[in-house]
């Protein structure tokens, strides 16, 4: 998004009038206190926009012992400048490219030719939409390259699009055509604007053009501020990412060489990430060429940091794709707390690691005052196989003591290694300079062990206990092995287990890397179980509807006999009423709202019936309207069949789509041994649920729309307290809660 641009875009100006004053060196402790790291190197003046950028933009590469990079350093133009590396400097070759200062570049070296793609740039944001303009031609430049020297090649450069972009990227298919992407933006304050993923293609080598296309995908148009990018990979395959903010997607759309370009069946769509607060336009890909199963290496920023101020979710993340399954996976980077922005990654085939650049507030600022804050660029790395991150901004690569304002890191497409080094680029809009990192690559840094520790939550309690075991490892471990202490043993990461029988148990991890490993204990005691009240569980039943449909069918669980109590809990997608009950049924909440609006969130009821003699193996309700739904019973024995509800009912309802637990208001029972009913109903498909602590979870809806139903005893009448469950993930949710009254 552009909220970090437009802060960035005040503060620098700030900035620049303190310098003018001359009062920023007199009156900044914390830029004296920053080292320097990187080395400072070209000025440059007359470009409209910071010249290492565009996000998924490549602006080096290497080629015959040396790198190389397309630089603006004053009004003459864009150029080919080479590293020389003795002395630390860019040698400008001479070699001009576009001389408009309103351009950005993206640059691909395929072994024989280099290609320079050069757009006009048009900014847009999703409050301040700007349409493309026409006119603007955005040019492939193709050089030969001979004994140092790189020559225009005749015919060149060719008209990729006649209109201005954003960003643009490109790269080379198995039949030598060049393929490039953008988003183009149209329409006008009145009627409105839209924004369309566009792509093209060339004859072999670039030497002309096909007229530009929307991509033949479902749904190309994200919002305003949206960016795409194009990479080739694998076996003869073209992969197009792009952010939709509308959709909290990154979507990633492919085909195979020789396929019809521009045929919706050529193309492959589906989501490389999805869900609220996934999106953002920043994006950057890598893969390797010589990778046989194809990996394409994605880097992209999330916008959770304006949907929650959760130090601890992802701001960036690193998705692979791996074409065997076709499915991405996902680890994090930074999270919102690292106040990072504007990734980059490398792929380091000397030592198997991906390399992740980022831009985040220099080394002697902590905290988060905005996210897209300049300042300096930090380096984490992770291996290509297991990529798990370690915690914080990384290692700083390029910082300026005296000018907190480092941006916009970029550096090649290529991958890396012992013979090539590494070097990445990055500039300060502030002062107006270039700052480069270069070092070697050699054999990979030992990986220290991981420090175990973890958490138990309950860790005293009566039997059976269930307790939530959740991991706290530092130092990136990669594998968890667990013993409880009564025979059990787990691999998960974060694993439930319950102690059946009282005692006391030592509950042991041991966390693992390639480094080694190391263990930590935590001792669990519990005791005898409460002694059987008159109200017990007798069996619970589930089910769900991962298609829309009126009716909901929930079976009689197994074992209940007449004078059973039933409990129903029914969540139901996009807030339909219950048009019709099963004869019997009496509401416990009745359409509690998670979500007030009609074609989004979901709606929970809950229900219960005393058992009769000849009743059903089955009731129905129907909604009114057809949607997905989960839902369950559990029958409970011992109840009083005259008056069922021991205490009030009690609700909560979060619908921020932020919420990570959900409180429930403390009940009052009125008799002794009354059991603890409750459940939640949550807008979510997918199981997230973990009950109150002291809880025992009855079921939980494996899809559809999630239903919990959960109880625990209550041995003496009075003030139960608030109950409270918990997510995996942030949920919009509703919770319920009342007793069960025994029957003496």
């Amino acid at each position: 998004m552009k909220t970090d641009r437009t802060v960035r875009w005040l503060s620098q100006t700030l900035i620049t009038a303190m310098i003018v004053a001359g009062s920023l060196l007199a009156t900044s402790p914390v830029a004296s206190a920053d080292p320097t790291y990187g080395t400072a190197s070209l000025s440059y003046s007359g470009v409209s926009n910071p010249p290492t950028s565009d996000k998924p933009q490549s602006k080096l590469w290497w080629n015959d012992g040396s790198w190389w990079a397309d630089m603006w350093t004053s009004g003459s133009g864009w150029s080919i400048y080479r590293l020389d590396r003795p002395t630390g400097t860019w040698i400008d070759t001479g070699v001009v490219n576009d001389t408009r200062a309103n351009t950005l570049a993206d640059t691909l070296w395929d072994g024989s030719h280099l290609y320079i793609a050069s757009h006009v740039v048009t900014i847009s944001g999703d409050g301040t939409p700007n349409p493309s303009r026409s006119d603007q031609p955005a040019k492939l430049y193709r050089y030969s390259y001979s004994s140092g020297t790189y020559t225009l090649d005749s015919g060149f450069p060719t008209v990729i699009t006649n209109n201005s972009s954003e960003s643009m990227t490109i790269d080379e298919d198995t039949t030598g055509a060049l393929w490039a992407t953008w988003t183009q933006v149209a329409g006008n304050s009145t009627s409105g604007f839209t924004n369309a993923v566009y792509v093209n293609y060339s004859a072999p080598g670039g030497t002309s053009w096909a007229a530009p296309f929307v991509i033949p995908v479902s749904n190309p148009n994200p919002a305003p501020d949206d960016i795409s990018a194009v990479v080739a990979y694998g076996q003869k395959k073209i992969g197009v990412m792009w952010s939709d903010h509308l959709t909290g997607s990154v979507n990633w759309a492919t085909r195979t060489d020789g396929t019809s370009p521009t045929a919706s069946s050529s193309w492959n769509l589906q989501p490389a990430i999805q869900g609220k607060g996934q999106a953002d336009d920043h994006l950057n890909l890598k893969t390797l060429q010589a990778d046989t199963t194809g990996r394409v290496f994605a880097a992209v920023k999330t916008s959770l940091n304006d949907t929650s101020s959760d130090p601890t979710l992802p701001q960036l993340q690193l998705l692979v794709f791996k074409p065997g399954t076709g499915s991405f996976s996902k680890s994090t980077i930074s999270t919102v707390g690292d106040c990072v922005s504007r990734p980059q990654i490398l792929l380091d085939t000397q030592n198997n690691l991906v390399h992740a650049f980022q831009t985040a507030p220099s080394t002697s600022v902590s905290g988060c005052a905005y996210s897209g804050v300049a300042g300096s660029i930090y380096e984490k790395t992770a291996s290509m196989d297991n990529p798990v991150f370690r915690s914080g901004r990384g290692t700083p690569v390029i910082q300026d003591a005296a000018s907190p304002n480092i941006n916009n890191v970029t550096t090649t497409k290529q991958s890396v290694n012992s013979t090539t080094g590494l070097v990445v680029m990055a500039s300060d809009n502030v002062a107006k300079r270039y700052w480069f990192a270069d070092r070697s690559l050699g054999p990979p840094t030992p990986t220290p062990s991981p420090v175990a520790s973890f958490t138990a939550t309950p860790t005293t309690g009566t039997a059976p206990l269930a307790v939530s075991f959740t991991d706290t490892s530092t130092g990136a471990p990669t594998s968890w092995s667990w013993t409880f202490g009564d025979g059990g043993t787990s691999t998960a990461q974060n694993p439930p287990h319950t102690y059946s029988e009282a005692g006391t148990y030592t509950a042991t991890l041991t966390a693992t890397n390639s480094g080694g490993s190391t263990s930590a204990t935590s001792t669990i005691t519990v005791d005898p179980a409460t002694p059987a009240t008159g109200v017990t569980m007798v069996n619970s039943t589930t089910t769900y509807s991962g298609t829309a449909s009126t009716a909901v069918s929930l079976t009689a669980p197994s074992g209940t006999q007449a004078g059973d109590v039933l409990i129903a809990s029914i969540t139901a997608d996009l807030n339909p009423s219950m048009a019709s009950v099963p004869a019997g049924w009496t509401p416990i909440v009745n359409a509690l709202s998670i979500n007030s609006s009609s074609t989004s969130g979901a709606r929970a009821f809950a229900y219960y019936h005393v058992v009769g003699a000849s009743d059903p193996s089955s009731y129905t309700w129907t909604l009114s309207t057809a949607v997905k739904w989960g839902g369950g019973l559990t029958a409970y024995r011992g109840v009083n069949n005259t008056t069922p509800l021991d205490s009030p009912v009690a609700t909560a309802v979060d619908t921020s789509y932020t919420a990570t637990s959900i409180t429930a208001p403390s009940i009052t029972t009125a008799s002794n041994g009354a059991m603890l009913i409750g459940g939640v109903g949550c807008d979510c498909a997918s199981p997230v649920v973990s009950p109150p602590s002291g809880w025992t979870e009855r079921w939980e809806a494996a899809g559809g729309q999630i239903a919990e139903q959960a109880d625990k005893v209550q041995v003496t009448a009075g003030a139960s307290g608030t109950a409270t469950w918990t997510f995996s993930s942030a949920r919009t949710v509703a919770a319920w809660r009342t007793a069960l009254k025994p029957a003496s």
